[in-house]
């Protein structure tokens, strides 16, 4: 089809005449294996997490491997996972912490859950942290970054690790998005201080909910586990050497082995998930032509992107939205990550309760908390940037039930809709 035929909202013939295929990541293949799975746990009528030859316990080792890391803790969500994980590191009352202003908006309610005070700070076209603008961000109170690897798509993580280690700051990787990910032939997660998968079910594998910390490092390993279970030593007798960290209260974030039985089957489909996604991304980029009215967004590493989506950043605000309504009507019902009146919680501007610092507790915790002596502002238009970039930016989603030829057509309705209104 000509790329130059007239648009579909125009009344012309769509590129794309039926329904894409619907559908996300791991749930979208469940099948025998993890029904059999959970069947089994609940059969033994063995629900809880600390038994021998346990499914948690397995799910971890087995996660350990895949990843390449020495330390690995199931918890039961994405938001526990950086939550512990950020404890491991030391953060509490008194510090702030830099995160992204796209991110889920539970990136910011860990960092407030450790009693610590998020600062927001700009993506780039990366969709991820500027690193610039983290070291303009960075005070005297600053104790720890987040990278978001968001929708698949690594982090500028060597620039961000290089920002972080040059002012002495611990760095939690929010993998929650991006679980399998890589970087330059690592798994994201591992080049920080710790990192954080999500299991929910949108991820790349679920159980539903769940989560997992990572890390390299004993003593964050120990103090995220003493943070998951405040009677963690009451349930294990651990065959290493004798806790390092004396025991400390905390929340409870164990999760059940029914959570943790389906984990282990989906990360045994980690790879054909990954494979296929990648292809579908890899068959949307070869069939765009060169873009006229938009650029791709900025991937340090292609290969290592979980290939779950593709954003385009249009030149024109105003366009972009001429883009996305233009797409639609040629059947490629593609995500405009910006939109006034959206309540998209994946966008800053949309914390309401953490612009407005909300507290539960009349003091004003954390920003009012009597250790803490910085005064981070928040509004609206805090990071002008952020909105910019993401008011242009138009996603294409992919799914496990997709084919190589469904990415194509997405790709040809995008050069269809290019050519048209580029310029």
């Amino acid at each position: 089809m000509p790329t130059s035929e007239k648009l579909a909202i125009d009344g012309g013939h769509p590129v794309i005449d039926s329904a894409l295929p619907s559908g996300v990541s791991g749930p979208s293949i469940v099948g025998e294996e993890e029904i059999d799975a959970v069947s089994k746990v609940l059969r033994s009528q063995q629900l809880f997490r600390y038994r021998e030859d346990g499914e948690a316990e397995n799910f971890e080792r087995e996660a350990a491997e895949f990843l390449g890391v020495n330390y690995t803790l199931m918890v039961n969500s994405g938001t526990s996972a950086l939550i512990c994980a950020l404890t491991g590191v030391g953060t509490g009352p008194g510090d702030e912490v830099i995160i992204p202003g796209y991110t889920y908006i539970a990136t910011a309610a860990a960092v407030i859950a450790t009693g610590a005070v998020p600062v927001i700070a700009e993506i780039d076209d990366s969709l991820g942290l500027d690193p610039a603008d983290v070291e303009r961000k960075i005070t005297p109170h600053t104790k720890a970054v987040v990278p978001v690897h968001m929708r698949g798509v690594p982090a500028r993580i060597d620039d961000l690790v290089a920002v972080a280690r040059r002012h002495g700051l611990k760095i939690v990787e929010d993998c929650c998005q991006c679980v399998g990910g890589e970087y330059k032939g690592r798994r994201v997660g591992t080049f920080g201080d710790a990192g954080a998968w999500s299991l929910n079910y949108y991820k790349t594998i679920s159980s539903g909910e769940g989560g997992l910390l990572y890390t390299n490092d004993r003593d964050i390993y120990e103090r995220a586990s003493l943070a998951a279970d405040p009677g963690l030593p009451m349930w294990t007798k651990s065959d290493e050497a004798e806790w390092r960290n004396a025991p400390f209260p905390r929340q409870t974030y164990r999760p059940s082995e029914v959570l943790a039985a389906m984990a282990r089957v989906q990360l045994g489909k980690i790879e054909e998930i990954l494979a296929h996604q990648r292809a579908l991304k890899r068959a949307f980029l070869d069939a765009l032509e060169e873009g006229k009215g938009y650029k791709l967004q900025h991937v340090d590493d292609p290969a290592g992107d979980t290939g779950v989506s593709a954003a385009v950043i249009v030149h024109d605000p105003d366009v972009a939205r001429g883009y996305a309504l233009a797409l639609k009507a040629e059947g490629a019902d593609v995500a405009s990550i910006y939109n006034d009146g959206f309540p998209d919680r994946h966008i800053y501007s949309y914390w309401d309760g953490i612009l407005a610092k909300r507290s539960p507790h009349p003091s004003g915790y954390p920003w009012n908390d009597p250790s803490y002596k910085g005064n981070v502002e928040y509004s609206k238009e805090m990071c002008p940037q952020t909105l910019s970039i993401l008011g242009r930016s138009v996603r294409f989603d992919f799914n496990m039930n997709m084919t190589e030829e469904h990415a194509r057509l997405m790709a040809q309705a995008l050069n269809k809709v290019d050519a048209a209104l580029g310029g």
